[in-house]
């Protein structure tokens, strides 16, 4: 397989942030009078639209309303990073460094808006490594639909055989995989090996060890 384009996942891929998902779901659900446990705030990891509103009133009711929950979401999610930053995981600067000088194009796959992707990624002086900004707003269905990672590897001009996907969950697994792009799982917050262990093409422990794929 010759890789020509790379389709990075944002949270807990390339930045810490799932373990800050994990802490404000939870809160925002409390705030509105509802419990989440551990189990479910995991599900979330990557869930998007239409997906996401219908497994919280699958889990609430029909009356949870997901998108005034959701801004309270974002609004302390937004509280967290100022109060305590944005990390990188492990070799992320270093990969994006070392694709770059390969001539391997690169781009964002993520369930985060374009607003906040390009501020988090210029946050943490990430942004100008990237070819293209694709999200999961940019498309009908979010993840684990494979609308999002179709539509990376067009908007990157680099046919689905010879792009690689990089992910931290199960949701993004699924979506990638989908749309007949392999992808590469290295867990972040749980090691969902059971659930998505026939479906990724490498595992790795971080995300340094892609360039042994070269």
């Amino acid at each position: 397989m010759e890789i020509k384009a790379v389709l990075f996942d944002l949270d807990g891929t390339l930045i810490d942030t799932e373990k800050y998902y994990q802490r404000v779901w939870p809160e925002a659900v409390r705030h509105f009078g509802y419990e989440m446990t551990r189990e479910q705030t995991l599900q979330l990891r990557s869930f998007g639209r239409p997906f996401a509103p219908l497994k919280f009133k699958e889990w609430y009711g029909d009356d949870f309303d997901y998108d005034k929950v959701r801004a309270y979401r974002k609004e302390i999610f937004e509280e967290l990073i100022a109060k305590e930053g944005l990390q990188l995981k492990e070799g992320a600067r270093e990969i994006l460094e070392w694709l770059k000088t390969k001539g391997i194009l690169v781009s964002t796959a993520t369930a985060t808006d374009e607003e906040r992707t390009e501020r988090y990624l210029k946050k943490v002086g990430l942004f100008e490594y990237f070819d293209k900004i694709c999200c999961a707003t940019q498309v009908k269905e979010g993840k684990p639909s494979p609308d999002l990672y179709i539509y990376a590897a067009d908007q990157i001009g680099v046919p689905k055989e010879n792009c690689i996907a990089v992910e931290d969950a199960p949701n993004g697994v699924r979506s990638a995989t989908s749309a007949g792009i392999p992808t590469i799982y290295i867990p972040d917050q749980n090691d969902d090996e059971a659930e998505i262990g026939d479906l990724y093409y490498k595992k790795l422990n971080n995300l340094n060890e892609i360039k042994e794929l070269f």
